[in-house]
């Protein structure tokens, strides 16, 4: 997730809002993972928790203490979730600089050491997905890659030591 603050001052108090900075599919995944949780797991839970109820004593029953348990957990995902989206704020690409790199950018790169080209959209957070070449804006090289224009070349601090890139392309 990629997050901005908001502070706002009142004569008597100062209040932080969080926005949760999402794309519309990041916003559109996690409304599909919550109505999931809310039809399918909470029923299934409490159908666990019925059965488990129905074996008699409460107090020595395993399956039961267990099933309450996964209820709570999954009451408090749903709730995390829920609180994220209230503050989401979906990012609008058309409002997006083009010139240089930002949330959302595909950027081409060259590596200074072995020449090799790579190429990654930045995403937020909860959205980053290597296997797709989506790496989150928190990461060493979304943070480094940040603000860059074509031509400038990034020295980016990675666990091994630093990566030198130099930006060849920036595109949506």
């Amino acid at each position: 997730m990629y997050f901005g603050i908001l502070l706002l001052y009142t004569p008597h108090k100062r209040r932080v809002i969080m926005s949760i900075y999402l794309t519309q599919e990041g916003l559109d995944k996690l409304k599909k993972e919550i109505d999931h949780l809310k039809r399918v797991e909470r029923p299934a839970i409490s159908q666990q928790i019925a059965e488990a109820r129905d074996k008699g004593d409460l107090s020595e029953n395993a399956e039961y203490d267990a099933a309450k348990e996964a209820q709570g957990l999954l009451e408090l995902k749903i709730s995390k979730m829920e609180a994220t989206l209230s503050e989401a704020v979906v990012i609008d690409e058309s409002q997006l600089d083009k010139d240089k790199v930002l949330i959302l950018s595909k950027v081409k790169m060259k590596n200074q050491l072995n020449g090799m080209v790579v190429e990654y959209t930045l995403v937020p957070e909860n959205e980053a997905d290597l296997k797709v070449k989506k790496i989150s804006v928190e990461s060493p090289i979304g943070k480094g890659l940040l603000g860059k224009k074509v031509g400038d070349v990034a020295e980016i601090q990675v666990p091994n030591g630093t990566v030198t890139f130099e930006i060849i392309e920036i595109g949506r």
